[in-house]
């Protein structure tokens, strides 16, 4: 069955960002890369989502680290402040709804800013895990399963869970 997503190969520069830019959370730089390295590739390579993904997860991943900490810093916490006013984007907004982060009660809500606190504290990049098919226990269990880690371990999983995400969002289209 043929995909119904957009044909990439054929776009402007302005609209291929505009609809991968967000794919990597608040990081178009991603995809502006992907477009300068659109040359090196055969016609219609960047039809394929799959391509698309792959492409993509190597150009974040020969960033610097740096430039992955800022990638990281730029994910929204789970049930946290951004939520609260409002401030997700809407592919965070429907994440993290999907998982009921939007209906926490009050009590639940303060555990969950309670453990995006501590963690930040401890690594200075939010928690961060590819939440889509996940429970609010499943969230909950990898807070307190990963708080433990060192930096380098969890730099790691995060960068993981950030790939991930970007799988999920890459194919919804």
């Amino acid at each position: 069955m043929p995909s119904l997503h957009p044909v990439f190969s054929q776009l402007s520069e302005t609209e291929f960002v505009s609809l991968l830019g967000s794919i990597y959370e608040h990081s178009p730089w991603v995809a502006e890369q992907l477009w300068q390295q659109k040359v090196q590739y055969p016609t219609g390579y960047f039809d394929d989502i799959a391509k698309i993904k792959n492409a993509m997860r190597e150009i974040v991943e020969q960033s610097t680290e740096e430039q992955k900490l800022i990638l990281l810093r730029a994910h929204p916490d789970l049930a946290g402040k951004a939520a609260l006013a409002g401030e997700l984007t809407d592919a965070s907004k429907t994440e993290q709804s999907g998982v009921g982060l939007d209906q926490c009660s009050e009590d639940e809500l303060v555990h969950f800013l309670q453990l995006n606190d501590a963690y930040r504290a401890k690594f200075a990049f939010p928690f961060i895990m590819a939440v889509k098919g996940a429970t609010k226990e499943q969230v909950l269990a990898g807070f307190i399963e990963r708080t433990p880690n060192d930096w380098q371990t969890e730099f790691d999983r995060a960068m993981v869970e950030v790939h991930k995400i970007a799988g999920f969002r890459l194919a919804d289209f």
